[in-house]
């Protein structure tokens, strides 16, 4: 087996006291920060180390560690093959789906949330319904910064809704320089306006939330250091003046009424195939 030193061990078990106090998984960048924030690693140069340690307890099984107890954000495999073994199958997968329509004809806004990290793209679609997430991970490219002009565009002819750009980031020189340059581009690319808005992190929410400093930048501060009860709310309380949460519901509703009734269809459907 293995062996972890003393310090290892140490730093295994605060990391997995961090993966369980959220509801969703977690990277290994975001399970990093929150580990150099608490004052268990010192720099940002561990960040190998880190991976070293966690990948081998992942590995060997180590306590609680699995292999799949971290995320991976960056790679995903293609399947190509079939999906169902038999037409039989098929139609029984029929009668589970569930209608889908889209929500955003009821809005009076069309919103959009981008943030920094995509470290913490687990948490953002944890607390976040219906909204399209754009994760930045620095300087977002060229592609992807045209990427962002056409579909806010086609949003636009699509819903003919003011469009609202929620933006969350580090508190820091780097974190707002980020949507400002981007911005530039996308905003000379896109042919219609848009509100671009940024909602964290602020000066006031460091203030109410008590947000500890960035140990290596005194004076700045990380979106990763925010606790994630804190971090709901402020996402959440962000969203709340451009949202319709009642339009939001009636669609569910339909949606549920719609489903029934295919769900009945598709059953009979399948029973009078069966009929000799």
């Amino acid at each position: 087996m293995t062996k972890f030193q003393d310090k290892s061990i140490k730093i295994l078990d605060t990391a997995m006291q961090f993966i369980k106090s959220v509801p969703y998984s977690v990277s290994a960048r975001w399970l990093f920060y929150r580990l150099l924030q608490s004052g268990a690693y010192s720099s940002k140069d561990n960040y190998k180390t880190f991976l070293q340690i966690t990948a081998r307890a992942r590995k060997t099984f180590l306590n609680e560690w699995r292999p799949d107890t971290l995320t991976d954000e960056t790679r995903q495999p293609i399947y190509q093959c079939g999906q169902y073994d038999s037409t039989d199958d098929w139609f029984n997968a029929m009668a589970q789906q569930q209608c889908s329509i889209d929500e955003w004809f009821d809005q009076e806004n069309y919103v959009e949330i981008w943030f920094e990290a995509q470290a913490m793209q687990r948490q953002f679609e944890y607390y976040t319904d219906h909204i399209t997430l754009r994760p930045f991970k620095g300087d977002p490219s060229i592609p992807y910064k045209w990427e962002i002009a056409k579909h806010l565009e086609y949003h636009h002819r699509r819903y003919q809704l003011p469009i609202k750009i929620l933006y969350f980031g580090d508190l820091d020189k780097k974190g707002l320089q980020i949507p400002n340059s981007a911005l530039r581009d996308i905003r000379g690319w896109c042919s219609i306006e848009f509100d671009f808005i940024l909602c964290g992190l602020i000066k006031e929410q460091v203030d109410t939330y008590q947000i500890p400093e960035n140990p290596e930048k005194p004076g700045e501060y990380q979106w990763e250091a925010v606790d994630d009860l804190a971090a709901g709310e402020i996402i959440s309380e962000s969203m709340a003046p451009y949202l319709d949460q009642d339009a939001f519901d009636e669609t569910t509703e339909r949606e549920n009424k719609a489903t029934s009734e295919f769900q009945m269809l598709v059953k009979n459907a399948l029973i009078a195939r069966k009929r000799p």
